[in-house]
């Protein structure tokens, strides 16, 4: 059976792994690096970047470098308005629908579009290590992901080339990995502070089952937040002092973010960072600078409603698990900004344990997905996960109110039945309008989706019996029946409307991109065949040199013809000519290297000299005299 990846698709970076030999192993990206960011940016030739090299051109290109894109994915324009001017890129409404645009593209994208391009270089290095072609992962999600935002993820696979074979929880993920030889039964709690999503999950470790019960978070709260209150600080005193705002600039306002990223990153081993940035603007006066210490004190202060919106998720699910500090045996933390030494005291608080920061947080949930990628293909046994659906799920009922069918934590895949009736007398028809949340008022949370269900008998209000049946499968996604009990009409919808994409738009999103891969292949080709080709040229040049009177004249003169025709050649863009001629130079080497060495072995001149040859050769291994 082909090999599962498992994919932890990060805000800020994403992560690969995969079983080998019984063992999770982290996969290196084609940079070297364990991690890849999640970055996609397109450059003024129309090329597409991924990774490390759309990271570091960002500061010169920042209206057409997207990253964070994860916060977007499966949400609607009316859910990210009061976000939008926290993001450092374009976004725009079309429709209900979210778009992330590029001027030198001259269009926009959905945020699935773009996630589908860090997944598919993940896949992509993935099959380069393991030597076969990856078409099937397991991908991480936040566990409080709504059902939009995992059916996007699974959208985002599919635009990727990717079947996504099961979507698990992000804490869950990260407790398979650090569980994995755990003998005894432990209560484990699993904070999850990431680039944009904070989750807490509590669960029953032990023999080889992995019981969720509890899941808290936050979509909308990780270190992107803490990156922030630190740009603001520092945008608001170079304000003050020079009376320039710099988020207003896009360069600038770039510059600003990966500052307040790397002095986040030093204030957890250091007490105090020092931020430089000359010639961050000009004005009539001159280029400006900022130059400022940002200490651990000023960072904390800064953050401390950050922090409390931690510790009241970390409470929460503490109270849905009943369970107290005496009942945990472990706290593990996973996620980059779980580092921050403010986080850190403050779990120690909350849960009365030392954090445990033996796991690396930037991989331990990757390797998670790897390991459940392996039981799915069968390479792991004896491990089942028990994972729960993160908020509760509802029909609307007379008045605007919201009948709960399954309650958050519940253990999924899950199956919930309940009966309802018709509001008036005479009603043929019911409307099943189906949402998320935990508010009582159908205003106050997330409609998944509306279905009619037609043809029911005519008869006296509360008399038809409407059978309503929700199943959630193991990725938590929602399907949803309704059954008239006396005319046996039904009714089914998966909540794939959910999506902000519909059916069509993914198919085309995967032709557009089976286009663009190929179209990529050509240019990355022709990249490849000319730097080849230019590394050949200057070795060439340099044996000429250094050979030039051990060569043959006619063996030299035939490759410095091959050498011109290829240099010659390389001033076009007809890639397949350039491979020619490049055959023709390594031909040509070759045969200049095979005159070099049949001379070495030509009959010397003189006899004589042969014979004071033979003589130096015979004295070296003459026997020396006991």
């Amino acid at each position: 059976m082909t090999k599962v990846i498992g994919i932890d698709l990060g805000t800020t970076n994403s992560c690969a792994s995969v079983m080998e030999g019984g063992k999770p192993t982290v996969i290196a990206n084609a940079e070297g690096l364990r991690t890849t960011p999640s970055v996609v940016a397109f450059t003024k030739n129309k090329d597409q970047l991924v990774g490390q090299i759309a990271k570091r051109q960002a500061v010169m290109n920042p209206e057409n470098t997207f990253g964070s894109v994860k916060r977007f994915i499966g949400r609607r324009t009316e859910e990210v308005e009061t976000e939008s001017k926290e993001v450092p890129y374009n976004v725009e409404s079309v429709g209900s629908k979210v778009k992330i645009k590029s001027t030198w593209m001259g269009k926009s994208f959905s945020p699935e579009e773009i996630s589908a391009n860090v997944l598919r270089k993940l896949a992509d290095d993935a099959s380069k290590y393991l030597g076969e072609t990856v078409t099937q992962a397991v991908v991480t999600v936040p566990a409080y992901f709504n059902d939009s935002q995992r059916q996007a993820t699974k959208d985002a696979g599919k635009i990727a080339g990717l079947e996504i074979l099961r979507i698990i929880n992000e804490p869950t993920a990260a407790a398979l990995a650090y569980g994995l030889d755990k003998k005894d039964a432990e209560k484990i709690l699993i904070f999850d502070l990431g680039g944009g999503t904070f989750d807490v999950s509590i669960l029953e470790v032990g023999d080889g089952v992995f019981e969720v019960i509890s899941t808290c978070g936050d979509a909308h709260l990780g270190g992107d937040n803490f990156d922030k209150v630190l740009v603001d600080h520092m945008a608001e005193t170079f304000k003050k002092e020079e009376g320039v705002d710099l988020r207003k600039d896009a360069q600038a306002l770039q510059r600003l973010t990966e500052a307040a990223e790397k002095a986040k990153i030093e204030l957890s081993s250091a007490t105090q960072s020092e931020v430089n940035l000359p010639f961050i603007t000009a004005t009539a006066d001159g280029p400006k600078h900022l130059t400022m210490t940002v200490t651990r004190g000023k960072f904390e202060e800064l953050a401390t409603n950050l922090i409390d919106r931690c510790k009241q998720l970390i409470q929460q699910a503490m109270k849905d698990a009943k369970a107290s500090k005496s009942d945990l045996n472990e706290v593990v933390m996973v996620g980059g900004s779980s580092r921050i030494p403010a986080v850190l005291e403050l779990v120690k608080v909350a849960t009365g344990q030392e954090p445990n920061q033996t796991v690396n947080p930037d991989e331990v949930v990757s390797i998670g997905a790897a390991i459940q990628g392996g039981v799915l293909s069968g390479e792991v046994k004896d491990i089942l996960l028990l994972d729960v659906t993160p908020l509760s799920l509802g029909v609307e009922t007379m008045g605007s109110v919201v009948n709960v069918m399954v309650p958050r934590n519940t253990t999924i895949p899950t199956h919930k039945t309940e009966i309802y009736s018709t509001a008036m007398d005479g009603q043929t028809t019911v409307e099943i309008h189906i949402l998320q949340g935990e508010r009582q008022m159908v205003s106050d949370n997330k409609s998944l989706g509306t279905f009619r269900l037609d043809g029911i008998p005519a008869a006296p209000r509360g008399v038809p019996q409407v059978e309503v049946a929700f199943d959630i499968d193991a990725n938590g996604i929602l399907s949803v029946t309704a059954k008239d009990k006396g005319s046996g009409k039904e009714q089914s919808v998966t909540i794939s409307g959910a999506s902000t994409l519909s059916d069509n738009e993914v198919k085309q999103m995967v032709m557009d991109a089976e286009t663009n891969a190929d179209s990529d292949q050509r240019k990355r080709k022709a990249i490849d065949t000319k730097n080849q080709a230019e590394s050949l040229i200057y070795q060439a040049e340099k044996q000429l040199v250094e050979l030039e009177n051990k060569v043959t004249p006619e063996s030299k003169t035939k490759v410095e013809l091959v050498l011109t025709e290829l240099k010659e050649t390389l001033q076009t863009d007809n890639t397949q000519q350039i491979e020619e001629r490049l055959e023709g130079v390594k031909t040509a080497l070759m045969e200049m290297g095979e005159t070099l060495y049949s001379r070495q072995g030509e009959t010397p001149q003189s006899e004589e000299a042969n014979d004071e040859n033979d003589d130096v050769i015979d004295a070296e291994f003459v026997e020396s005299p006991k």
